[in-house]
């Protein structure tokens, strides 16, 4: 029995993960859920967005499966997404991008996983404002040799693993000569150790250009902090939306497992929130901790349900009269 750190997190996060919990329950994993809080619902409850109960509960588990959480916009406590992913040096972020036969978009045969590294970049946090009238900022970006071999390596040998043919490093290396150059010359020197991979490089606004007009010539691409936050969101537009699109957070001993979208305060409490995130999330933390029939069993259930288009929520069939738990419902009955 494997303990896991539940926190449902805010807005739509409780009904959304309500649903996963019932969903991986029924796939015969063997899981125990310990229940913490994070986020703007810790902060209304304990004056704390990240209790230290929360951290004692990750302490003990090294594994969590989160909800969304509420991030204040150019306000309000930081990002508890980026200070539990540097606090648990949690430094690859791995969110897979791939088509659905059952949801209509302008591309088929996408098959897309955007490999991140998690913990520096210019999400390091290293900002400051330089006059005592606050007017003008600047924020530091940290790459260190370390963190771009080990995030180069961990895509490579997720290929491997994967049975995927092609790593793609995305960088900024002609203009940032200092830090994007030092991980795309990293990234060149470990290519050199998997002779069985493809290696490419692209420039990442190129990138972007070539993932809207041809996003079948990408397999698996590694990138820094802030530009994998970019990319993996273009390559949930390519495939139907965040609503579809699972992340893994991994480091050495522990990880975390969450949807990427955010909490949609405007539909809380309606039934209308699309749950397949956060299932598909549960379904990579299974395989992750070894749970791999349970893990077949959730994906072949939802990808049922969501092609078949019956029951799912209104953002993917906008005739279906079905919503957050019918969904959550019907995904169980296809798993029996």
């Amino acid at each position: 029995m494997r303990i896991v750190t539940l926190i449902k997190g805010d807005g739509i996060g409780p009904s959304i993960m309500d649903e996963a919990v019932k969903v991986l329950d029924a796939s015969g994993a063997k899981i125990q859920w310990e229940e913490a809080y994070a986020g703007l619902a810790a902060f209304e409850k304990f004056g704390n967005p990240l209790p230290d109960e929360t951290l004692a509960s990750f302490d003990k588990t090294r594994l969590a499966f989160k909800g969304p959480l509420t991030t204040v916009v150019g306000s309000g406590f930081r990002s508890i997404n980026v200070a539990l992913r540097q606090q648990y040096d949690l430094y690859a972020n791995v969110r897979p991008a791939k088509s659905w036969p059952g949801i209509k978009t302008r591309f088929e045969d996408v098959d897309i996983v955007i490999v991140r590294e998690n913990t520096e970049g210019l999400y390091a946090g290293l900002e400051h404002y330089l006059t005592p009238k606050k007017d003008v900022a600047e924020s530091l970006a940290v790459v260190t040799r370390v963190a771009s071999e080990r995030i180069v390596h961990y895509a490579f040998q997720y290929a491997r693993d994967n049975q995927r043919k092609k790593v793609t490093v995305c960088h900024k290396a002609n203009i940032l000569k200092y830090t994007q150059g030092l991980f795309l010359n990293v990234a060149r020197e470990v290519a050199a150790l998997y002779p069985d991979i493809e290696f490419d490089e692209k420039i990442v606004d190129a990138a972007c250009m070539h993932m809207v007009m041809n996003p079948q010539q990408f397999d698996v691409v590694v990138t820094t902090n802030m530009f994998g936050d970019i990319l993996s969101d273009l390559t949930a537009g390519l495939v139907g939306g965040l609503g579809l699109i699972p992340g893994a957070n991994i480091g050495a001993d522990a990880a975390l497992f969450e949807a990427v979208h955010g909490s949609a305060p405007d539909i809380t409490g309606k039934n209308l929130a699309n749950p397949i995130a956060v299932i598909m999330a549960g379904a990579m933390m299974l395989n992750h901790i070894g749970e791999h029939e349970a893990a077949n069993r959730v994906v072949n259930a939802v990808e049922k349900v969501v092609n078949e288009g019956k029951y799912v929520t209104p953002d993917l069939n906008p005739a279906s009269k079905a919503g957050t738990i019918e969904m959550g419902n019907a995904i169980v009955g296809a798993m029996a």
